[in-house]
């Protein structure tokens, strides 16, 4: 069971950062929703998600620089959530692709039982398992690269689950323009 979460998990951290390549830095940092998600800024955000739940959890060390993230993002409202000008695309990759590093350790090491301590969780459920963490940060993971899904298709209309299995039908843009049609015309007549 194990192997098949931290798969699960690998698969999602991968279609994570599939969606920025090919972008430049401006469509990577850019706010698309009201409340200013961007692609970039969910990278980052995993990164401290991934360090804080299977580092700070099972007391675990961690890189300086994790804690010099953290401690903005505490300073800052949602600070975690994007990029600043000094945080170039490739330092938020690779800080993500340590996290991985990190977690995969903590997973690797610890039997799915292994109690940890989520502080920033309410007391009665602050006690934890590997296994509760691992299900967690999947699901967590997984959420962030469907916003991921969305945002790249308003940036360029890409779409997919991951290159090669993008899981979508088959259609061209003038298939997928009257598909769209027929669902705007149902929602009218649904109002």
């Amino acid at each position: 069971m194990k192997d098949d979460l931290h798969q699960y998990l690998r698969i999602a951290r991968e279609n994570m950062l599939w969606k920025l390549d090919g972008l430049t830095e401006y469509q990577k940092r850019r706010p698309m929703t009201p409340t200013g998600t961007n692609l970039l800024g969910l990278v980052k955000h995993l990164a401290l998600v991934e360090y804080g739940y299977f580092g700070l959890t099972f007391g675990r060390e961690f890189p300086a620089k994790f804690g010099e993230l953290e401690a903005a993002a505490l300073a800052r409202e949602n600070a975690d959530m994007w990029a600043t000008a000094d945080e170039s695309s490739e330092f938020i990759v690779d800080l993500y692709r340590e996290a991985w590093l990190h977690s995969d350790k903590t997973i690797e090491s610890n039997d799915l039982d292994a109690a940890g301590r989520v502080l920033h969780w309410p007391v009665e459920k602050q006690e934890v398992t590997l296994h509760r963490v691992l299900v967690h940060v999947c699901i967590e993971t997984n959420r962030h690269a469907g916003h991921a899904d969305i945002l790249r298709e308003l940036i360029d209309d890409s779409v997919g689950l991951r290159l090669g299995n993008e899981n979508m039908t088959e259609g061209d843009a003038a298939w997928w323009a009257a598909y769209r049609d027929e669902l705007e015309t149902v929602a009218r007549e649904a109002d």
